[in-house]
Order: C-alpha cells, then structure tokens, then sequence
C-alpha cells in the first residue's frame, strides 16, 4: 500500500505535468489529450502577446489622431478601412500559402525546401505590390465616388505593408515566436518615439501619422530581419536565393487564392461598417474606428490559438501522422469554444448580427473539418513538402520533447510506409519547367504586373477627380442654415447682429 502511495505521490515526467498538477484532473484526462493541451497554451501565449503588440502599433496612431481631432481620426480610420479591405486583405491571403506550405515542409523534415517556399512567397507578393499601388493612388477618386467627404479621403491614401507576415509565417511555422514578441517590443517603443516627435513635437498633423505608421511597418520588418541574422535563425531552412522559388508557382497559388476570398470577405464584413459610418459624419466615422481597434484587440487571443494549432497541424500533416493532427484539431476546437464562453459573458449583447454569422460560419467549419478525408489531406501535404525521400526515422522529432508534434510515448495508428511510396511515385512524376518556360511565364506575369501599375498611375494623371464637392458643399449649407436657425433665438438673446449672421 505505502509503495503505491508513493508511487502516485511521484512527480511526473511529462511536460503536461508542470500545467496540470491537480490528481483529479490527471486521472480522468488521458494523458495523450493533457500533452497536446500543454503544447498547444504554451505556444499560445506568446503568439497572443506578439500579436497584441503588433496591433498596438496602429492602436497608439489611432491615440495620436484622436488628440488631433474628429476630422483627423476620420481621417485615418478611413484609410485604415481602405487598406484593410484592399491591399492588407488581399496580401494577407496570399501570405497565409506560407503558413500551410511553410509548416508541413517543416514537420517533414526537409528544412532547405522551408527557405525556397519563403522565396517563392517573396517574390509573388513583390509582383502583387504592383497593382496595389495602382489601386492605392487611384483611391481618393473611388471613394469620392462612394459619398466619402474629401476632407478625410486626402488622408487615405498613405500606408501599405505587408511583407512582415512572410517573416512571421517563416517563423511561426517552425515554432519560433518569443523573437517575434521581442522585436514587436522595440518597434513599439520606436512607434510610439516617432509618433511624438512627427505628431506632436514637429506639429506634422495627419501626415505625420501616415509617415509615422509607414516607418512603423518597417520598423517591425527590419527588427526581425535583424534578429534572425542575427541569431542564425535561419542557418539550418535557408540555403541561398534558387531558381527552383521561380518553380510550382501555380501550387502556391492554388492555395492563395482560396485563402485571399476566405480573408478578404472575412474583413469586409466588419471594415463595411467604416464606410457606412464614412456616409454619415466625421464623428460616426471616428467613434466605429475606435470600436472597431478594441474589437480587434479582443480578437487576438482567438488569433493567438489559431496560429498554434496551425503550426500543430501542419506540422503533424507534413510528418505522416494524420491521427496526431486530428487530435489537435480537437483538442483546438474544444479551448476556443471555452474561449468564446468567457468572451461571450464579458461582451454579452454586443453586435448580435456578427455573433450570428459567425456562430453559422464556425459550425459550418466544424462539420467540415469532422468530415474531412484527414488521410487524403496527409498525403497532399506530405507531396506538398517537397521531399522524394522519406522514412521514418526522419519523421520523427528529436531533441526538446516540447518541439515534438505529439507526446514521446503517444504512438500513431498511421501507416506512414504507404503514404511515402505515393508521395514518391507523385515527385517523380511531376513535370518541371524548363529554364525557357520559366522565363516565359514569369516575365509575363511581371510584364502583366507592370502593366496595370502603369494603367493605374495613368488613369491617377488624367482623369479629374469626380465632382462632388458641390454636393458636400449643399450639404454644409443645408447643416450651417439648419444651425443658424435653431441658433437665432439664442444669438439674439446674446446680442449677436444680424449682419454678422449673414456673415457666417
């Protein structure tokens, strides 16, 4: 009896047991599902803080405009909208290819190929800057066209980035994320130094902030090309820039593009509201911005989880072990319900028409993902990974257990053997594009790059802004009219002469 109590008394040796100490929990929580919850918080909280401190750095902008007034806060919540459901959305998608690719050639052990999807990723999004900034310099006219008052849209068009999540699938993916909450540190002390000196010390305005937030963008970018130079994180996935980035653009973006729709129609729903706001006043278009930053800043601890889960999956896909990648999809899915409780219970009654959709949205995903063919999935993404040779002694993690996909005695049920054979058979027989197919090709996906830029600052050059400004123009005389008529009385009263009523 005592050497039984002695041996329960024990401490544990798995990593799980530093999180859950309580007996009770350990007993009737199987082991397998207590180490999949340990790794999937412990990779969560630091992608929650890198996350909360790379959206301060439009948070503390915004703080700056609203010092500066209604008009300028407008102003920028304007251009934030803009940008979100245009470029950021649409660049943004096309990054999230690097997130699946990234992730899945990482678990599968062929590190040189990470560094070659990174290329690939690079240089797409290069080319996808062309027509943003055809459609960035064209902006003001559109949306003049759409009722937005000009005094705010001349602030719209001054910020774009979105090269920085490249570097953070890069490294997210491959399970390092505490440089990311570093670097997001220091650009936030550097943002916040910027934004006083160009704001307030300088006395720069509104274009102060929009230099400001653009220094900010690379401010971030540089940080964390620094670091990673600097710590070599990239020594062991990074062999040098190849040809073979200019290969299998049309897998990526295969990818991309389903990923673009799935973001860009996820940010129009709540950046349409800006717009709405846009159409009324100023001070509607101020207060839905400022909402709509604390909003999103309660956001970023469903984020946070979704980007761990994902270097989970992916990683466990990119292994050969769909059973283990099955697992975290439902040991993810059952912490972010418990997420939405609470959230739910401190924001209750707030926008119900989102909640709805978005409760349809995620059963929707949920009865997805439990019908989706896991073992196809695993196949796709081991042939996706790149490697021709695999076997399972290098499927499996070495090294920290807290970088192994699942738990050192969880055993799959998989058979792997088989899927490597198909995953061969399929490198084998891929066809490659020769060095004059790929100049063909990808010049004329530059040339087609060049040419709507060029279209776009044409149209910018040419065309005369559209002729609104008499409406907006009736529109203050009809509020001015208004006012001085339920002002009268008063302003008589004061003493006021009606000439210098005329006057105004």
């Amino acid at each position: 009896m005592d050497g039984s109590r002695a041996r329960a008394e024990a401490p544990s040796t798995e990593p799980s047991a530093k999180l859950f100490c309580c007996g009770c929990v350990r007993r009737y929580l199987p082991l397998v599902y207590r180490e999949e919850i340990y790794h999937i918080l412990r990779m969560t909280g630091p992608l929650v803080a890198f996350r909360i401190l790379n959206y301060l750095l439009p948070f503390v902008i915004t703080m700056f405009c609203g010092r500066l007034g209604n008009s300028v806060l407008a102003g920028y919540g304007m251009a934030s909208a803009t940008i979100s459901i245009t470029t950021a959305a649409t660049g943004g998608g096309l990054a999230l290819a690097c997130d699946t690719l990234v992730s899945q050639t990482f678990g599968s052990k062929n590190l040189l190929h990470v560094g070659v999807i990174l290329q690939r990723g690079v240089l797409i999004l290069l080319l996808f800057c062309l027509p943003c900034w055809a459609l960035l310099i064209n902006t003001q006219p559109l949306l003049l066209l759409l009722g937005q008052d000009p005094e705010v849209l001349c602030f719209s068009t001054a910020q774009a980035s979105f090269l920085h999540q490249l570097q953070v699938a890069y490294l997210q993916n491959q399970g390092v994320i505490l440089p990311q909450v570093y670097t997001a540190i220091a650009a936030n002390i550097a943002n916040v130094l910027t934004n006083y000196i160009l704001i307030t010390w300088l006395d720069f305005g509104v274009y102060g902030s929009a230099v400001a937030n653009a220094v900010a963008e690379i401010y971030i970018c540089v940080f964390l090309y620094a670091y990673i130079r600097w710590k070599r994180l990239h020594s062991e996935t990074w062999g040098g820039w190849s040809l073979e980035s200019l290969q299998d653009w049309g897998a990526y973006m295969k990818l991309a593009i389903p990923s673009t729709m799935m973001l860009c129609f996820e940010w129009w729903i709540y950046e349409i509201g800006g717009f709405l706001a846009g159409m009324l006043s100023e001070m509607d278009l101020a207060a839905q911005h400022a909402v709509l930053m604390l909003a999103t800043t309660n956001y970023m601890f469903n984020l946070g989880m979704q980007g761990a889960t994902c270097v989970r999956v992916g990683n466990a896909l990119g292994a050969g072990d769909t059973t283990a990648a099955v697992l975290t999809c439902k040991v993810s899915l059952t912490l972010t319900a418990l997420l939405a409780v609470v959230q739910g219970a401190v924001l209750a009654g707030f926008w119900l028409g989102l909640l709805i959709c978005v409760c349809i949205q995620s059963t929707f995903f949920i009865v997805v993902i439990f019908r989706l063919n896991w073992e196809r999935v695993t196949k796709e993404a081991i042939e996706r990974s790149g490697k021709s040779n695999l076997n399972r002694r290098q499927l499996d993690f070495e090294g920290d257990p807290s970088q192994s996909v699942v738990p050192a005695n969880y055993t799959s049920q998989n058979s792997e053997a088989s899927v490597i054979e198909l995953t061969c058979n399929r490198e084998q027989s891929k066809v490659r594009l020769s060095t004059s197919q790929l100049i063909i090709r990808r010049g004329l996906t530059t040339l087609a790059a060049v040419l709507i830029l060029a279209t776009g600052t044409s149209l910018h050059l040419t065309l005369p802004l559209p002729e609104v400004s008499k409406v907006t123009e009736a529109n203050d005389t009809l509020n001015l009219n208004s006012t001085l008529q339920y002002a009268t009385p008063s302003l008589q009263t004061s003493g006021v002469n009606q000439s210098e009523i005329n006057y105004l």
